[in-house]
């Protein structure tokens, strides 16, 4: 059982969160091949922090001195449940606190989004010299804290409901390996705190409509029982939205573009059968309307049955 349990601990779920303008936090779980076997749970603390002190207004790189440096602390957990060996069941919600070191803007904290996947390995086989898997994710983001889209760079997050599909195929041959993801989101309407705002033209309403986005992105690196090693490069296309007007604070339906790199490393405990530490982060290389973000993050993982095995009584 022990080494049973040893083995499994690398299909335990890797959050990697990362925030680009908004505090945005994606659990990059729907991004890995791995699949937490059946009746298993894998239970996630993690913390990231981010920071930023120049941003693209839109494809003009700048600095804002009454902002200074950005940053927000994460503090999340979540679980991954094997409900069979090819569907696992993923949740994450993170409390987030924001900051601005220069100007008399005051950050916001509390809970932000839950966030819900459920992902399925379709195909799993040979090919060749290696072993080929496709996966299919549905995931959902549903606000949960009370606070202010309206209030970026310092808001917690967007405040929007959405839904996503992502297709993911990974190549594995030996301990190393090639992947590749491409996602579509479908974000709902959101609510702000003024009856009217100007985009490229005047809206009378307090809804905005929020633009859908593409995620694309690619994936190698080493694995083993004890040590996993990733390196990252992501692609976020927000399809519509607008650039931030010269010298004006950024809004929820501005175009977020980004192209960011990232790794992870992750070292499994041969004595303690279950448990797992991840260590990261993720850098903008480009963008849109965002700030050029580095984050770094560290998470404790532990992996246990959900059922007692005849073989411990």
């Amino acid at each position: 059982m022990k080494r049973y349990l040893q083995y499994i601990t690398r299909y335990c779920m890797a959050f990697l969160v990362c925030a680009v303008f908004s505090q945005k936090v994606n659990a990059q779980t729907e991004t890995d091949a791995l699949m937490i076997p059946k009746n298993y749970f894998c239970a996630a603390g993690i913390y990231t922090h981010n920071s930023w002190d120049h941003y693209w207004e839109g494809t003009f790189k700048r600095e804002n001195l009454n902002l200074g440096t950005i940053s927000s602390n994460i503090y999340a957990v979540g679980g991954n449940y094997g409900l069979s060996n090819r569907i696992n069941v993923l949740f994450m919600i993170p409390y987030i606190k924001t900051n601005a070191s220069a100007g008399t803007l005051r950050g916001e904290s509390g809970v932000q989004d839950i966030s819900l996947a459920v992902k399925w390995l379709a195909v799993k086989q040979e090919v060749g010299r290696g072993l080929l898997s496709l996966h299919a994710i549905v995931s959902g983001v549903i606000p949960v804290g009370n606070y202010q889209a309206d209030f970026l760079p310092l808001s917690l997050g967007m405040q929007t409901k959405s839904i996503a599909l992502r297709g993911l195929v990974n190549y594995q041959v030996g301990r190393f390996f090639v992947a590749g993801a491409g996602q579509y989101v479908r974000k709902d309407n959101i609510t702000i705190d003024r009856d009217s705002y100007y985009t490229t033209e005047m809206h009378y309403t307090n809804q905005v409509a929020m633009p859908n986005a593409t995620n694309f992105l690619f994936s190698t690196g080493y694995r083993s029982l004890k040590f996993n090693a990733e390196a990252t490069l992501t692609k976020v296309n927000t399809i519509g939205g607008f650039d931030i007007t010269k010298n004006n604070m950024p809004f929820p339906s501005n175009n977020m573009d980004v192209t960011l790199a990232g790794g992870v490393f992750k070292y499994m405990f041969q004595s303690i059968a279950g448990l797992e530490l991840t260590a990261g982060g993720n850098y903008v290389l480009k963008g849109r309307n965002v700030g050029q973000n580095l984050s770094v993050f560290g998470g404790v993982y532990y992996v246990f049955s959900v059922k007692k095995d005849k073989s411990d009584k």
